[in-house]
């Protein structure tokens, strides 16, 4: 599997606009291209480069991220409770080899929000109830936060 393969996969879903940078890309659930700043959270992203961080090795020929934010039902089901402990990089402190391949984990940073990381995915097939259920709960937040906006 490709960056690209991925991207236009998650793309294929309605609603998803995508933000770029440095090239990586942050899928967003905007189904009315109109979220201010501040609510656009993607509920997926495909991080190409140490941009942000060192711990995955994405420095090294042909590796990339995919994160996903999950539900704390089905990250707890995965990985149990979330691990909040922080060592000097910020990295949150696991089991986990952050600079695996192939190997769904935790994410580095953002597993104590219920986010999940693979390094270079090679089969979509294990990953695509993850995203689709990344994407219905982002399409959720969404709707929540428009019926608290409708009188």
């Amino acid at each position: 599997m490709t960056v690209d393969e991925l991207d236009q996969l998650i793309r294929r879903y309605d609603g998803v606009r995508v933000l770029e940078a440095q090239g990586d890309l942050f899928h967003l659930y905007d189904p009315a291209a109109d979220l201010p700043p501040e609510r656009q959270q993607p509920f997926a992203t495909i991080v190409t480069g140490d941009h942000y961080e060192r711990v995955s090795r994405l420095d090294e020929p042909g590796a990339w991220r995919l994160n996903l934010g999950l539900t704390k039902a089905t990250y707890t089901g995965l990985f149990g409770v979330p691990p909040t402990e922080r060592d000097a990089d910020w990295v949150l402190v696991s089991d986990h080899d952050y600079a695996a391949r192939d190997t769904l984990m935790p994410h580095p940073f953002y597993a104590s929000q219920y986010w999940v990381a693979i390094v270079t995915p090679t089969a979509l097939d294990p990953l695509l109830p993850l995203i689709t259920e990344a994407y219905e709960f982002a399409a959720r937040k969404y709707a929540n936060h428009q019926s608290r906006l409708t009188p």
